[in-house]
């Protein structure tokens, strides 16, 4: 019987290429020596290296990129959970590098977000999940893997964290309000139908260039949350749009509280309902949601280029 161990999530902080090759490469081979498979979803670059370092002859190291499948932070989780539980219960390792040099800042504090709700999403699951962060990467960045990682790995030494901030805590910056649309944003409320918000977001979608597929994968996205809304209070809600920086963007707020942390982040059984920020997450390039007694705020990103 293969003894199951709980969460060991550990940060690990790099200076260098050799140091990623070596520091990574040993984690995974020592899984692997015992027999645990290992999943590396790290940025492409990355990827490779460690593909040169470790031989691509192993059917249990399997890769993802997460550039491509961690755009959107709240997707990471359960592509994890696909693989951890593809493999019963047997200990597994994760190499997750969900942050890199380049993320936007709203990107940075939905990765951030990620990584706290790891400690929730797994805690009682057999795997090692090992994160690298380079260190020229913001200090407060840095920091805010010490709140989120119960252990650190530095200079080739594991200690725990005197920062951790316990199961599922989120740094406060990244769950403080979103900044506020910008003045030119177009506005729409809704309290019955859906077919005015549809409308509005197809319009701006196509005076910006959207193709045709994301522009459908928009609308349903916004259509998902904007239903929620009418399901779950009865107040309505308001739908803002405007386009920044190379993105298309869509606000939905209303007067209903989120409570599960984890909403979005868990493939639910087809019969099942409950299905709409999944949805919403598989779809946009980036989701940030905001939830509390005051209401709840989802901004969705849609990239242009």
């Amino acid at each position: 019987m293969i003894p199951v161990d709980r969460l060991n999530h550990l940060a690990l902080f790099y200076r260098d290429q050799r140091e990623y090759l070596a520091y990574v490469g040993d984690f995974v081979l020592k899984g692997l020596a015992k027999d645990e498979p290992a999943l590396i979803a790290v940025p492409r670059e990355q990827a490779r290296l460690l593909r040169s370092g470790l031989g691509q002859g192993d059917e249990r190291v399997t890769y993802l990129d997460m550039t491509e499948m961690g755009r959107n932070p709240a997707r990471i989780i359960p592509e994890m959970r696909t693989f951890l539980d593809g493999q019963g219960h047997q200990q597994v390792r994760i190499v997750s590098e969900a942050i890199w040099l380049g993320r936007s800042a709203a990107e940075l504090c939905e990765a951030i977000r990620h990584e706290a709700l790891i400690n929730l999403a797994f805690a009682a699951s057999p795997v090692r999940i090992l994160c690298p962060y380079s260190a020229e990467l913001a200090h407060t960045v840095i920091r805010d893997a010490g709140h989120t990682h119960p252990a650190i790995v530095q200079d080739g030494q594991t200690t725990a964290s005197l920062d951790y901030a316990g199961q599922g805590s989120i740094p406060p910056h990244c769950e403080a309000a979103l900044p506020a649309p910008p003045a030119h944003a177009e506005q729409a409320s809704y309290r019955t139908g859906l077919r005015a918000l549809r409308t509005l977001v197809a319009r701006h979608a196509d005076r910006c260039g959207l193709s045709a597929d994301r522009t459908a994968s928009l609308v349903l996205a916004v259509g998902e949350i904007a239903a929620n809304t009418l399901r779950h209070t009865a107040d309505g809600g308001t739908l803002q749009v405007w386009q920044a920086a190379g993105e298309l963007l869509c606000q939905v707020q209303d007067q209903g509280w989120i409570t599960d942390p984890l909403a979005g982040r868990r493939r639910r059984p087809a019969f099942e309902s409950g299905h709409g920020l999944w949805v919403v997450n598989q779809v946009c390039d980036l989701v940030e949601m905001r939830s509390g007694k005051g209401g709840t705020t989802i901004r969705l990103h849609m990239r242009l280029a």
